[in-house]
């Protein structure tokens, strides 16, 4: 009893002991935590009381570098639970930690910077060059991307492009940035610095007319309106009284004057309408009240967007009795042109070009419309303008009809356009009046130029004819090595595709036309056309009647001659009798595509067509000296000796082949109808089971069309 009294205190005196072994076995982690917090305020007297106290703060300062390793070393305690007792030196460890707290918040500041510089690095994208003569072709490769990307994307966008389609500027950049490029705009003609700036002081300019393009659907009345305005007959003057190219014309009045362009209405003409809306600062949109919106308003009010350029529009023949315009502006409206009445934006003026109604009231519109766009220019510089009309005149020589938007263009000056450059030898207005000078805003007839300019293409007076010479050369050096570049690659690409393929086809054609217009308007609409198994390439085009050199070309080339609006000449047609060149001449554009469509129909592999005549059922097999017969029923349909036998078993096709012989009971048949049966041998095939299913059908060949 004695002994287990003294075993009794010894127990009592060290159940501290033996508590804090019990504490930590069972929960360790419990027992940790608030020593911790209490040795915390223990250490903080003794490190104020002590002399080690000034062996502290030295202490944080290495710490300083070492927070990462002691935040390592907590969990290694946890572990090892004899580890108790020597907290009590780790202690004021833990409490120097908060010292260093702002330590860890510098690495972060010092990280973001390390982040934020390689995407810094990877920003730049890769630039490209492009220019007005870009293609889908050319732009892929300029990527290093496949064609059929490039097409999917401009599906995507709304956009059907062929190959060799030339592509919108703005189209161009915009997928190039999509398929992360840079899109970089440089002329082909790079030498623009002789270009004067667009930006004149304000002091220095002058009130200027409105440039007003009239849009419309074909026949809608465009030039009969623009008749009306001018008191003139264009209209009887036209093929088929449909504007053939583009004319420019003055209308003067009290209030002021205003020039209108008469664009053609056709889906042809996309080029051409597309560079009247650059010059221009009012669209007046022409909409037939008994016909409604059509195609070619679409695309009018598509481009007139596109340019940024009011629209106005003019609901045409109210006269006849089955005009209904409240329906037009209910269509316009579905296009984002809704009436001002209706709470829009569009002011719309019903008129009449034939009875002459409201002519005065639309004219007023566009000089209101004219006041708040605030059209100005500086008359006082060297002139520039863009060409809209360029032509060969026979006894004159290249004449181009211009539109001068700042400066006034004299007789004598010296001038630079495109690839050509020229000197001013006289000036004509619209109505053939003789000027010396014109300014801005003015259609004017130039006389001068070297050679025939394109559409498009700014005229800029230059102070000598050194001056125009050199830059004039500069271009055509360019120009010729773009032009030779690109023929070299399409003629290698032509050689490894008919390699590949080996029925690739090529319409080869010359286009000659009377005035450039027309010649840009051929060539987008062939463009237009589908052309994946057939290639269709101008081989030579100008502006001018037909020629010997253009039949001798077409000669060597075997090529199509295509004229518009031009006759060949007498000895040109004799050399093409001998030759046997073929010489098409029209005067309607539609006349041309359709039959360039239908040259490209004829050369499309003509598809084969299956036609399923009869299905017959295979009741019993025999055998003859010549091989196995199956005896069958035409239970649908007919079976025909000359056609064709697909062999069903299982609804699987076991056999397809020529049928070798027909016959009912021993005579030979040439066709047997349903309800009848029939023996039936095949080409190299015996193998019949009683049940098979024979499917008789015939292929014919058929004439494709372009979709």
């Amino acid at each position: 009893m004695k002994e287990k009294k003294t075993k009794t205190p010894a127990a009592d005196k060290k159940p501290p002991v033996k508590k804090t072994a019990a504490k930590p076995d069972a929960k360790l982690k419990e027992k940790k935590a608030p020593r911790a917090k209490k040795s915390v305020p223990k250490a903080v007297p003794p490190a104020s009381g002590e002399a080690a106290v000034p062996a502290a703060p030295p202490a944080p300062v290495p710490l300083q570098e070492a927070p990462k390793k002691r935040v390592r070393k907590p969990p290694k305690p946890k572990a090892a639970a004899p580890a108790a007792p020597p907290a009590v030196p780790a202690p004021p460890a833990k409490a120097a930690v908060p010292p260093p707290a702002p330590v860890p918040s510098a690495p972060p500041a010092s990280a973001p910077p390390a982040a934020v510089r390689p995407p810094q690095e990877a920003k730049p994208k890769p630039k490209i060059s492009i220019n007005e003569t870009i293609t889908v072709k050319d732009l892929a490769e300029k990527m290093n991307l496949k064609v059929g990307d490039i097409l999917m994307r401009l599906l995507k966008l709304g956009v059907r492009a062929s190959l060799n389609q030339r592509l919108d500027i703005d189209h161009a950049i915009l997928l190039a940035g999509e398929f992360g490029f840079d899109a970089v705009f440089s002329p082909i003609y790079s030498e623009e610095a002789m270009v004067r700036s667009d930006q004149d002081d304000q002091a220095s300019q002058r009130p200027r007319s409105p440039i007003v393009t009239i849009m419309g659907h074909v026949d809608h009345g465009k030039t009969s309106l623009l008749d009306a305005i001018r008191e003139t007959s264009v209209a009887e003057k036209e093929a088929g009284g449909i504007t053939q190219h583009i004319g420019a014309y003055k209308v003067r009045m009290d209030k002021g004057s205003i020039v209108f362009l008469d664009t053609p209405g056709h889906e042809a003409f996309t080029a051409m309408r597309a560079r009247g809306a650059q010059v221009t600062d009012v669209v007046v949109l022409v909409v037939a009240a008994d016909d409604g919106v059509m195609p070619q308003t679409v695309e009018a009010i598509d481009h007139a967007k596109a340019a940024g350029v009011p629209i106005l529009v003019a609901v045409n023949k109210i006269d006849l009795p089955q005009a209904k315009s409240d329906r037009v502006k209910q269509e316009l409206s579905q296009y984002g042109l809704t009436p001002e009445e209706w709470g829009g934006k569009t002011i719309f003026i019903e008129v009449s070009a034939k009875k002459r109604i409201n002519i005065d009231k639309l004219l007023e519109m566009i000089l209101l419309e004219a006041e708040l766009l605030e059209l100005k220019a500086n008359p006082n510089r060297p002139a520039q303008g863009v060409v809209i009309e360029a032509r060969l005149d026979p006894k004159r020589g290249p004449v181009s009809t211009v539109i001068v938007q700042k400066g006034t263009i004299r007789v004598g000056n010296t001038f630079v356009c495109g690839l050509t450059s020229g000197k001013v030898k006289a000036l004509a207005d619209d109505r053939g009046h003789r000027l010396q000078e014109a300014g801005p805003s003015t259609p004017v007839e130039v006389l001068g130029f070297s050679n025939t300019p394109q559409l498009g293409e700014r005229v800029i007076v230059v102070d000598s004819e050194r001056e125009a010479r050199e830059i004039s050369e500069r271009r055509k050096d360019l120009s010729r090595e773009a032009r030779t570049e690109k023929r070299r690659h399409v003629s290698l690409e032509m050689l490894s595709a008919a390699a590949k393929q080996g029925r690739v086809k090529v319409l080869r054609l010359i286009l000659k036309v009377d005035v450039q217009g027309s010649l840009e308007a051929l060539k987008d609409s062939i463009e237009k056309m589908p052309t994946a198994e057939i290639r269709v390439e101008a081989i030579h085009s100008g502006v001018g009647g037909i020629n010997e050199s253009d039949v001798s070309l077409a000669a060597a080339s075997d090529a199509v001659i295509i004229g518009f609006n031009v006759r060949p000449e007498p000895a040109a047609e004799e050399l093409a009798r001998r030759e046997g060149v073929e010489i098409k001449t029209y005067r309607i554009i539609y006349e041309v595509t359709a039959d360039i469509r239908a040259a490209m129909e004829g050369l499309l592999e003509p598809e084969e067509k299956e036609t399923v005549l009869g299905r017959v059922e295979v009741r019993e097999v025999f055998k003859t000296p010549a091989g196995k017969v199956a005896g069958c029923m035409v239970v649908r349909g007919k079976i025909q000796r000359t056609a064709k036998a697909r062999l069903l078993r299982d609804s699987k096709i076991v056999f397809e082949g020529p049928i070798a012989s027909l016959r009912r009971f021993k005579e030979d048949a040439r066709e047997v109808a349903e309800g009848y049966d029939c023996g039936v041998a095949l080409e190299n095939f015996q193998d019949f089971q009683k049940g098979d299913v024979f499917e008789v059908f015939i292929k014919e060949k058929q004439s494709r069309k372009l979709a």
